[in-house]
């Protein structure tokens, strides 16, 4: 996959070359921005104390699964499974090649980036922003482009999870936008994000924490990374946020201090999933624990 990822990385747009993130859950009021809060909280299970529904913590490296809690449950993923459209689009490559917009793309609820049919963008450049800002019509511009229809493309993301092992995850948009019989558990989406984190053009773009985007008609918007512990914990590299009121605040977040790498995919996690993410990896990276797995609970 590095390999795959490495003949693609010339297709890169030039603002994905800084150091920059995204995300797509907004902070709750009763939230703050900063994530740091001293040393997690160990409980019984030798984790940190979440809030969270579904929780894995993975390392980087290897995959070794180091805390999972309810992993099982299949619950909604929301936006978090961008990444495996993103990782289907970026593996198909090609991406310097133009995409024009179907009226069919715009069919999406917000947060939208507002393309039109008729408008034409590179596919690296939608793909940058649809990790970084979670935009749901441009999910669907690259979906269609893909496999030619949603449909049709939603049957390459069950492929593609069942090649990475994601058995019990079944899903229909590219979005993750609510719709009956969709679905996955923490431990699937952290397969994918394992995945995505060894693709090399994924890793530089989903750790951005800005980008600007030229609109087909010449203006530039800049467009922040949703993903808070990006923004305010510095050994944070990546990924993805995701939200629906179904699926609750999602994020799947990764960090590494040189030595370690740690992925976190916490789920159904409202309130608190800045905060808990940034404990989750911060316990990673000190070593967590493997002596003590969180119990896995049935769906």
């Amino acid at each position: 996959m590095l390999a795959v990822a490495a003949l693609l990385a010339g297709a890169l747009p030039a603002s994905a070359k800084h150091h920059h993130h995204s995300a797509a859950a907004s902070p709750t009021p009763d939230e703050a921005e900063d994530t740091s809060g001293g040393a997690p909280k160990i409980g019984p299970d030798g984790g940190p104390l979440t809030h969270a529904a579904s929780v894995v913590v993975l390392d980087g490296k290897t995959g070794q699964v180091l805390y999972q809690k309810n992993s099982n449950e299949h619950r909604p993923a929301a936006s978090t499974q961008k990444l495996l459209t993103g990782l289907i689009v970026a593996e198909s490559g090609s991406l310097n090649q133009s995409v024009t917009v179907d009226v069919s793309d715009t069919w999406a609820e917000p947060v939208k980036l507002n393309i039109q049919p008729g408008q034409t963008y590179r596919r690296c450049d939608l793909l940058q922003i649809m990790l970084v800002h979670s935009v749901n019509d441009v999910a669907r511009c690259l979906a269609r482009d893909n496999a030619g229809s949603i449909d049709a493309f939603a049957e390459k993301m069950n492929q593609k999870a069942e090649i990475l092992g994601m058995t019990e995850s079944h899903f229909v948009n590219p979005n993750g936008l609510p719709i009956p019989n969709q679905y996955s558990t923490a431990r699937d989406m952290s397969k994918v994000a394992f995945a995505a984190y060894h693709n090399s053009l994924l890793r530089s773009i989903v750790c951005q924490k800005e980008v600007y985007f030229q609109y087909s008609d010449g203006h530039v918007r800049k467009f922040e990374n949703t993903n808070h512990v990006l923004r305010s914990y510095p050994l944070c590299n990546g990924m993805k946020t995701g939200y629906t009121d179904a699926a609750g605040h999602c994020l799947i977040s990764s960090a590494s201090d040189g030595s370690r790498d740690v992925i976190s995919v916490v789920l159904g996690d409202n309130g608190y999933v800045w905060k808990d993410s940034y404990a989750l990896l911060q316990w990673g990276l000190a070593g967590g624990s493997t002596a003590r797995i969180g119990a896995s609970s049935s769906r």
